[in-house]
């Protein structure tokens, strides 16, 4: 089936359903620094509001996460249903909202029907007296398919807010949110640096090219994060922007995190000689990142250890599994990435064998490892290594030796299906890894696609290395560093599972539509 078909009895489209929620959800108001004029206030005078509206996270065929933030306490309350009149609704009852959240919730749904519209709207009920109830927001979002035939469609991206280049009401906010919503997918991959919590914003910038830009900025904003509420605030600043809440209301995310949350090129264990911190330990700094990262976007539960667990496998129906991966939290120190031995590596051990074993079991046409960082891209951190690449073209060292550990073993598994995205390095890129090419030969072809920035600065193309043999079939990147997002080079990436062919095809866009570069991709090949 072409996307788009509505054979009877199916789903309706998107589009068609969220005439009269999305309105309501535009409608709430928020600080009075946010993009717009005034709006409305619709809650009634005394009772919670959600005024920074609504989003769904980790969506399968027959579950979701729905995410709110009220203004003070509040029980929240979820109603789904098949229809925007919300005829035989079905009641969730969430978590209380309350300062040790940041008066953030989600609520976890179960048992929902594969491949469905479902309409949502969240209720704040006064918790000394729940017939003391806000103004409802709604959203809506579709449930994975069970049929492999329906197909499925994702946007994925990075790196918002950075550079010093914030929500520009002159711009309307993050425009570019308003383009993927137009595209109707299934779910946004958000790959990584969704806040820059190191990057302070300044209400103007002077423009290379003269002019000047201007930002929204908040006391959050104005200085490095360093606090748990600094960090709360870097956080909600993005949700300040209409066009964002927009899009929450009707994609749900798949998130990951990268360095810009806590601080960059950051490692565990690292001791900051940056002088704008008073708070040098950066476990501690990232451990108050992580509670906010947690608070603010719609997470699954994973697992409880020590730390909480960003890395997790999300189920997309017959055709897609998504492997989320955390290359921050379990890596080594930054250094050359010349060891010849090197266990740890970017991902950790217990990662590692966790990527192999879903991977193994996966029975998904399609397997897109969602990496924060790019593999064969050269990302200095100084005189050492951020990424994975050295710039050494020969045999796999330092880091390179676990993502060869992993390469080795899907080739040796006849592992198929498996496509590599990313974002973190400010341009838009199609490299292809070949044995044939690379020093270390014991894999199968594959490729990896490169997006962003969302709204933050472009950057030159970085430099390959030659190890794994990657190729450069396309780039779009500029000749000089932070070109400011109104030059455009802001980009997104969009894929397309057909439910007919199985073929998996990725279009590569620039900011205003534009598709930039198309690759299709075969179903069932070891390597391609």
């Amino acid at each position: 089936m072409t996307r788009g078909d509505s054979p009877e009895g199916a789903a309706p489209g998107r589009r068609t359903v969220l005439r009269g929620t999305l309105a309501a959800s535009a409608a709430l108001s928020l600080p009075a620094a946010a993009l717009g004029p005034a709006a409305p206030a619709l809650a009634l005078s005394g009772r919670p509001r959600a005024g920074w509206g609504v989003q769904t996270g980790d969506v399968t065929a027959t579950s979701g996460l729905v995410w709110v933030r009220s203004d003070r306490p509040a029980r929240m309350l979820v109603e789904t249903s098949a229809t925007e009149s919300f005829r035989n609704a079905r009641r969730w009852y969430g978590p209380l909202l309350g300062p040790g959240t940041d008066f953030t919730g989600t609520t976890a749904l179960h048992g929902l029907e594969p491949g469905r519209q479902v309409h949502y709207r969240v209720v704040l009920a006064d918790p000394d007296d729940p017939r003391r109830t806000g103004e409802p927001v709604y959203g809506t979002f579709r449930t994975a398919p069970a049929r492999r035939r329906d197909g499925v469609r994702f946007v994925w991206s990075g790196d918002l807010a950075g550079q010093g280049w914030g929500i520009n009401p002159d711009r309307g906010g993050y425009p570019i949110f308003d383009e993927m919503a137009g595209l109707d997918p299934d779910f946004f991959l958000f790959s990584g640096d969704t806040v820059y919590a190191d990057g302070p914003l300044t209400e103007t910038v002077a423009l290379p090219g003269g002019g000047t830009w201007r930002n929204v900025v908040t006391e959050e904003k104005s200085k490095v994060a360093e606090t748990l509420d600094e960090y709360r605030g870097n956080f909600r600043y993005n949700l300040m922007a209409e066009s964002l809440r927009r899009f929450n209301a009707r994609v749900p995310s798949i998130v990951q995190w990268d360095d810009h949350e806590v601080v960059n090129n950051w490692y565990p264990g690292e001791i900051l000689t940056d002088a704008r911190y008073t708070e040098r330990r950066v476990d501690v700094l990232a451990a108050r990142a992580r509670q906010a990262f947690g608070e603010y976007f719609p997470l699954s539960p994973q697992r409880r250890d020590r730390d909480g667990r960003i890395y997790r496998v999300v189920r997309h129906g017959p055709l897609l599994d998504v492997f989320v991966l955390d290359m921050r939290t379990h890596r080594n120190a930054n250094s050359p990435g010349l060891e010849t031995s090197d266990p740890q590596g970017v991902l950790g051990a217990e990662q590692l064998a966790w990527l192999k074993r879903e991977l193994a079991r996966s029975r998904a046409v399609w397997k897109v490892i969602a990496s924060d960082m790019p593999l064969g891209l050269i990302v200095p951190d100084g005189g050492d290594v951020e990424a994975v690449a050295q710039g050494d073209p020969g045999a796999p060292l330092g880091r390179e030796l676990q993502i060869a550990e992993l390469l080795r073993f899907v080739r040796h598994r006849r592992i198929t299906g498996t496509v590599w995205l990313t974002a973190d390095v400010h341009h838009t890129s199609a490299q292809h890894y070949d044995p044939a090419r690379a020093a270390f030969k014991d894999f199968a072809p594959f490729w990896e696609f490169v997006s962003g920035p969302l709204n933050a600065g472009a950057f030159p193309a970085s430099a390959l290395d030659g190890t794994f043999g990657p190729e450069r079939v396309f780039v779009r990147a500029p000749e000089r560093g932070n070109v400011p997002p109104g030059e455009g080079y802001q980009f997104y990436g969009q894929v397309d599972v057909d439910g007919d062919s199985g073929e998996l095809t990725v279009r590569l866009r620039g900011e205003g539509g534009a598709v930039l570069f198309t690759k299709v991709l075969r179903p069932g090949l070891v390597g391609q």
